[in-house]
């Protein structure tokens, strides 16, 4: 029998419910059978198995048309439902430009960009509607007003926002085209060569939802990077640029040729060897070091209205400062 609160689809609230699939099912596509035995709509069962909310033996399974067997027993999480309009938190924002289509701001670490499950409020989006008025709502959908772009909570640094749905347009299609400059800075564990690029199709993690992974039938992404400075042979400061967009791109990336960053708590870990050469003081500011190393420092685009280039930079935030002095020392 299937519980009422899955009756109401998505306005339930975060439940795992289990379901298993009958002899007379044999072969049908996975979420053709979840809308189906679960009355969700075929759309948004599609939505939860790519977001790696329904599970098989423990692992997530990603592929709506995967087939079904009989016996097997599916675990569906559903999501917290977020509100429809969020609400306007004022806060501090750092703009360093500003006009009627658009803005820039500089993100800290720490600030979640839109509300989602588990930050519901106190985004940067919350601030963002506080600042600019209620002309933000909807500018590009409701739960996400002006963002045409993000950065992990962690990572800091430079954004832009569409303030009108023209600018909301204009700027997608430059991200899609590749138009838009965009350049990190990575303080990365090991010492990659002075210059690459690492290629690999970026999809979700099978085994874990919450993480990104390089997969078999992922979307395509590039990273460039180049060596800035290196400091003795356990860590390097990397300029990282994007061909691609995708999420957690240079995490993932830099992760799978054997540098993640320091500080990243999903893609990377201490290295033992590493930190014991290092003075102690240096051993245990890096050891400890709250979160990645990874700062969008360059962004750069042609104004929507009369096309003159903007670019602005952003100096490197006080806790990445301190690192890079920690490391000097080695």
């Amino acid at each position: 029998m299937v519980p009422d609160s899955l009756a109401r689809g998505m306005a339930a609230m975060s439940e795992r419910h289990n379901f298993t699939v009958g002899e007379t099912d044999q072969g049908e596509r996975l979420d053709r059978w979840l809308a189906r035995v679960s009355t969700l709509s075929r759309t948004q069962s599609k939505r939860l198995i790519e977001a790696g909310a329904v599970v098989l033996d423990g692992i997530a399974v990603i592929d709506p048309a995967a087939k079904v067997r009989p016996g097997q027993g599916y675990a569906l999480t559903l999501p917290e439902p977020a509100a429809d309009r969020p609400a306007a938190q004022p806060m501090a924002l750092i703009i360093p430009y500003e006009d009627d289509d658009l803005l820039v701001v500089d993100k800290p670490a720490g600030l979640v960009v839109h509300p989602a499950p588990g930050n519901p409020d106190h985004t940067l989006v919350n601030a963002l509607i506080a600042h600019c008025g209620e002309g933000l709502r909807g500018i590009g959908g409701v739960k996400r007003p002006g963002i045409v772009h993000r950065l992990d909570k962690d990572t800091s640094g430079l954004m832009v926002v569409a303030k009108t749905d023209l600018a909301h347009r204009k700027l997608s299609e430059d991200f899609a085209a590749r138009r838009i400059e965009r350049a990190y800075t990575a303080i990365v564990w090991g010492v990659p060569p002075a210059a690459g690029e690492i290629e690999g199709a970026i999809g979700r993690s099978p085994r874990d939802r919450k993480k990104m992974a390089l997969v078999a039938g992922g979307k395509p992404a590039i990273t460039r990077f180049r060596r800035v400075a290196s400091f003795g042979t356990v860590a390097a400061r990397l300029e990282c640029r994007l061909a691609t967009g995708r999420t957690h791109q240079i995490r993932v990336h830099l992760s799978s040729s054997g540098h993640p960053l320091i500080g990243d708590p999903t893609y990377g870990r201490s290295r033992q060897a590493a930190l014991s050469a290092m003075p102690p003081d240096t051993a245990g500011f890096v050891a400890r070091f709250p979160r990645q190393a990874l700062h969008a420092f360059l962004l750069g685009f042609a104004h929507l209205a009369d096309g003159r280039p903007l670019r602005f930079t952003s100096a490197l935030p006080d806790d990445l400062q301190e690192l890079l002095r920690h490391l000097a020392a080695v």
